[in-house]
């Protein structure tokens, strides 16, 4: 057994603590290990995995595909323990894509984002994207489920919002800080103000009254994150990626803070609304430091047992 097979096992061993079986995965990891120890090599590169991939004959190249995913998610686990690992590309063989990398929002970024929303026309417009994007990244909620919010489904009294139109899985209940609720509160007093007979049911509008659609707010977010300096012709930021910042931003606080965050995990897949652990793992295995700061949870907890 080499460092690499312990390193494979301790890899395991953390996602299936989030609550991943990795039958599949438990098996060619020790495989591929093997194959860099026979391959003389104590790092991962590109050039072994995507010979390894390669390994099965006679086989559609969508299982090289999924061969090279599984040591994608392995070698981002190992960069943050081995910065000379190397990641391998996706997109090496036909048969499947890949999610987009996500941008990582910052504070910072959300705040100008924000403040940019002030230079759109009409006033309806800056305050409800002012709103919308605000909501966004202090909730996780999907951008489809915040479109669709209807005004009872928002208790600004109690300062809860009830998605009804998830994605997938049953309906939920998603609290919101005091300042959300606060912000949400003056959006709906300007909104009620300048559209007292709006003919849309939906807690945000457009500015003629009707339902908000998401053509027009990714117009508006594309605008607004390239004033700001954060899109280039190589970086494209998503709305969706508010979402992802917040859950990445989560996972860092409770580790940071030495937080349970096993305990914590089991309700943050529910708040986001995934029907099972994959989704939200996502976000972790897409941060390096996120999979540095778990793996160093585990060890500690390891050497503690």
């Amino acid at each position: 057994m080499t460092a690499m097979h312990d390193h494979v096992r301790e890899y395991l061993r953390l996602r299936r603590a989030l609550g991943f079986k990795l039958d599949w995965p438990g098996r060619i990891l020790p495989q591929f290990a093997d194959y860099l120890l026979t391959a003389g090599s104590s790092t991962i590169t590109d050039e072994l995995s995507i010979a390894w991939a390669q390994l099965p004959t006679g086989v559609h190249p969508v299982t090289w595909t999924h061969r090279l995913g599984v040591v994608r998610g392995f070698a981002k686990y190992m960069q943050a323990i081995d910065p000379a690992t190397q990641i391998p590309p996706s997109g090496v063989f036909p048969g499947q894509g890949k999610r987009p990398d996500p941008y990582l929002f910052s504070e910072h970024d959300i705040t100008s984002l924000l403040e940019a929303t002030r230079t759109l026309k009409t006033p309806l417009r800056a305050a409800t994207c002012h709103a919308l994007f605000g909501l966004l990244a202090v909730s996780g909620v999907r951008i489809s489920e915040a479109l669709t919010l209807q005004r009872d489904g928002v208790d600004l009294d109690s300062g809860v919002l009830a998605i009804t139109s998830a994605k997938s899985g049953p309906p939920r209940l998603v609290p919101l800080h005091p300042t959300a609720t606060a912000a949400l509160s003056e959006y709906a007093d300007l909104r009620d103000r300048l559209r007292p007979r709006a003919r849309a049911s939906t807690f945000f509008i457009s500015h003629r009254g009707t339902p908000l659609s998401k053509g027009p707010v990714r117009e508006a977010f594309i605008q607004l994150t390239a004033a700001i300096g954060i899109r280039t012709a190589t970086v494209k930021p998503r709305i969706h990626d508010l979402r992802h910042s917040f859950a990445v931003h989560c996972l860092l606080r409770w580790y940071r803070s030495g937080a349970d965050v096993d305990g914590q995990m089991a309700t943050l897949p529910t708040y986001l609304g995934h029907l099972n652990p994959a989704g939200t793992f996502w976000y972790l295995s897409a941060v390096p430091e996120l999979m540095q700061l778990a793996a160093q949870r585990l060890q500690a907890s390891t050497a503690a047992s």
